[in-house]
């Protein structure tokens, strides 16, 4: 492989990796990455709220497709904003057989972010998707291919399918991806479930405008040396370097090798088996970059001096301008970390998918107990639910962060959703994406960082506590 990156900007959260991110960064020369988690709500919202620099309106002009995108600004696009007391209109949720006007907003939200992060350069831009979050992902690779995505990044889980998706897709062929479903009667996985996407049902002529699509690099995100050998070999299609993500970093972690043990202050201890083999990584063959810790002078170059074509980093570039954390949120965790003060945990139960999760705490967000109880149980954007198999064959969606009687209800246990945060209300959030309620309750944000959180003191000076993209990668290219 030629042209890598040195530094892969992380795709986090929903909505922090937005397109303005991932165009500084790709402007510079390294990899800037787009988060396609939720992205359809969060494009919505940008619409709804006026669209006032007119950025979504032109990218949606340049898709292949003009009628899907005239259904979303009709849905949800407001001249000048919303009026009075007007709520933002509902967002369909995901099943495994979504309707056409799901998947296409889906595919346009990803090609409107992505083509964003393209324009004006000719630097490298990736998508990052969760392997755990399935029934998004066909509609969301198409459509961010649509805009010429040049990587796409996936962790989270063991994404064995995706790399031969890429190859038909590119040829604009129906796909299909096997869901993980939980059934007491087959065990964990159904081979026989699955979700379908055809690009010509979706957008019929859409092969003939386009013509083929290029194919993006497939970079799995993964926590060892045993889970990288087990996708070269099960990988369904090429798979071109991987992610080596520790602990350390921020967002959800793989949890500890062993059985699951807690410090005294509640949090996962990891141990030597969590400790990575840079010799067993060298000899895989493909390009790896290191993840967590990373985000500091000089990392870099320990980290190609030990064999790596790079760094992956997250929380510097998470807190710089451009990335899409509210503006309040970046401000008061700059002021934490100028005054010494930041601090964060890694939650074992904070995240409905039961991985670890980082959590950076601050008042006023779902870090505080007080907050976390305060919120009415609500599953309306679904993305982190569990697909079930009934007794009688019947596919259930559950969650452990829905309400108690709903959970309980679709088989689940009560114990499993104490402390369960909704993240995908609650990252909507910190992305600026506020929800309010039926009931006037206005959706809390949740914030979550690396463990080197402290040190983005170093990009900080006495002056100016805020920095740019620019300003993270000349320290870690120094």
């Amino acid at each position: 492989m030629t042209n890598l990156p040195s530094i892969i900007q992380g795709g986090m959260g929903v909505g922090v990796s937005n397109w303005q991110l991932a165009a500084a960064v790709a402007r510079r020369g390294q990899l800037g990455v787009v988060s396609g988690t939720a992205i359809s709500h969060v494009v919505a919202h940008r619409l709804f709220e006026g669209d006032p620099a007119g950025h979504i309106r032109s990218a949606l002009a340049e898709f292949p497709f003009p009628l899907a995108a005239d259904r979303m600004l009709t849905r949800w696009f407001r001249e000048g904003g919303p009026r009075k007391g007007e709520q933002l209109p509902s967002h369909p949720v995901y099943s495994i057989t979504p309707p056409r006007f799901l998947d296409q907003i889906t595919a346009l939200s990803n090609f409107v972010e992505v083509h964003l992060a393209r324009r004006g350069h000719t630097g490298q831009v990736g998508l990052n998707l969760l392997e755990k979050i399935q029934l998004p992902t066909l509609a969301s690779l198409y459509g961010a291919m649509l805009a010429g995505v040049d990587w796409v990044l996936m962790g989270a889980g063991i994404p064995t399918q995706v790399a031969a998706i890429l190859d038909k897709l590119s040829r604009h062929e129906a796909v299909s991806y096997r869901l993980d479903v939980k059934s007491e009667a087959t065990g964990p996985r159904n081979e026989a479930t699955s979700i379908s996407f055809d690009p010509e049902r979706i957008f019929p002529g859409i092969a003939g405008r386009m013509g083929p699509l290029g194919r993006p690099r497939f970079v799995p995100i993964v926590s060892s040396v045993v889970l990288a050998s087990a996708l070269i070999k099960r990988s369904e299609g090429e798979v071109d370097g991987f992610v080596v993500e520790l602990p350390t970093a921020g967002g959800h972690n793989a949890p500890p090798r062993g059985k699951m043990m807690l410090s005294e202050h509640g949090e996962p201890v990891y141990g030597p088996k969590d400790e990575v083999s840079l010799e067993g990584l060298r000899a895989l063959g493909k390009p790896f970059w290191l993840a967590g810790g990373y985000g500091r002078r000089g990392a870099l170059a320990a980290a190609q001096h030990a064999g790596a074509a790079g760094v992956q980093v997250g929380t510097a570039f998470a807190l710089c301008h451009e990335s899409g954390i509210r503006t309040d949120l970046k401000t008061e965790l700059l002021a934490r970390v100028a005054r010494g003060e930041a601090d964060m945990k890694t939650s074992p139960v904070a995240s409905p998918t039961g991985f670890p999760f980082k959590v950076a705490q601050l008042k006023g967000t779902m870090s505080e107990e007080p907050v976390y109880e305060a919120r009415p149980r609500r599953c309306d954007v679904g993305m982190l639910r569990t697909l079930v198999k009934d007794d009688d064959g019947t596919i259930v969606y559950r969650c452990a962060a829905e309400p108690v009687e709903d959970y309980v209800a679709k088989g689940g246990r009560e114990e499993d959703t104490a402390g369960r945060r909704c993240l995908c209300n609650n990252l909507l959030s910190t992305a600026g994406v506020v929800k309010v309620q039926k009931n006037g309750y206005e959706e809390a944000p949740i914030v979550t960082i690396g463990d080197d959180f402290p040190l983005i003191r170093q990009f900080q000076t006495e002056e100016q506590l805020s920095f740019s993209a620019g300003d993270v990668l000349r320290v870690l290219l120094a």
